[in-house]
């Protein structure tokens, strides 16, 4: 029997970087919870091998290859999850990249504008076309994937930084927007997680987990622990929560 907080039996949920990491462990664990997964993300392979184990273990996906950089391949994904399973009631906006790291004054226009077009832009394109669709079904949930670096500072991310304050600053904004008109929206603020991108920007899985050992929890986090905070606030246990950016960090901000 699910727990009401893990029950999305029936809801036609949307992932955004769902072939790996954060997103693939979400989709697989919203498949689990019932619910029909839409999975988005440009390794249309590696969503499919996702989507298998959603079906193989008794639920219902869909892979749509999907260029968040991209408006109107994002405007096709939602339209897509709408076309396909009836309606969209969540989603979980997750596609994101770590950029160069480098000074500030090493970083060229370019590189700047990329992490902020698949940080941010996409996040306000996938926002934009899921509200639209959730306002015409009577509302619905998403969560926006911010990180601990929309709270603090890391030298040489400042194109990461800046787009993860920007992710927050959405999340605020449409949290006091739609509210009133059913559709709850959060952030979940991860530390630093055993996942590709963030191996990459430790410079190797062994430096992640060593430099992870003398934080509070003493290790990194896993994608499925992130994925179960996700679940909770696309849920109705949180039914009364919307403009929250969720820590979840093993206490990685504050010692």
């Amino acid at each position: 029997m699910k727990s009401e907080s893990a029950d999305l039996s029936g809801k036609t949920c949307l992932v955004t970087g769902a072939s790996s990491g954060i997103g693939a462990a979400t989709a697989l664990a919203l498949g689990r919870a019932g619910a029909n997964v839409v999975l988005a993300a440009r390794r249309e392979d590696a969503c499919a091998a996702v989507a298998q184990a959603i079906v193989a273990a008794g639920g219902r996906a869909l892979v749509v290859k999907t260029d968040v950089g991209i408006e109107a391949e994002v405007r096709h994904a939602v339209g897509a999850a709408v076309a396909h399973f009836g309606r969209l009631d969540a989603a979980f906006n997750n596609a994101g990249m770590l950029g160069v790291a480098a000074p500030l004054h090493e970083i060229t226009t370019a590189d700047f504008d990329a992490v902020l077009r698949t940080n941010v832009m996409s996040v306000f394109w996938s926002m934009k076309y899921e509200i639209e669709a959730m306002l015409n079904t009577g509302g619905g949930a998403i969560v926006n994937n911010a990180s601990i670096a929309a709270q603090l500072g890391f030298a040489g991310l400042a194109p990461y930084n800046a787009s993860k304050h920007a992710v927050m600053g959405l999340t605020r904004t449409a949290a006091l927007e739609y509210f009133k008109q059913g559709i709850r929206i959060n952030a979940v603020c991860p530390g630093p997680i055993a996942t590709p991108m963030a191996e990459t920007g430790f410079g190797g899985a062994e430096n992640l987990h060593a430099a992870m050992a003398g934080s509070p929890g003493g290790r990194a986090g896993q994608p499925e622990e992130i994925a179960q905070a996700v679940l909770f606030l696309l849920s109705g246990a949180a039914s009364y929560i919307s403009g929250l950016g969720l820590t979840v960090d093993g206490g990685y901000t504050v010692q």
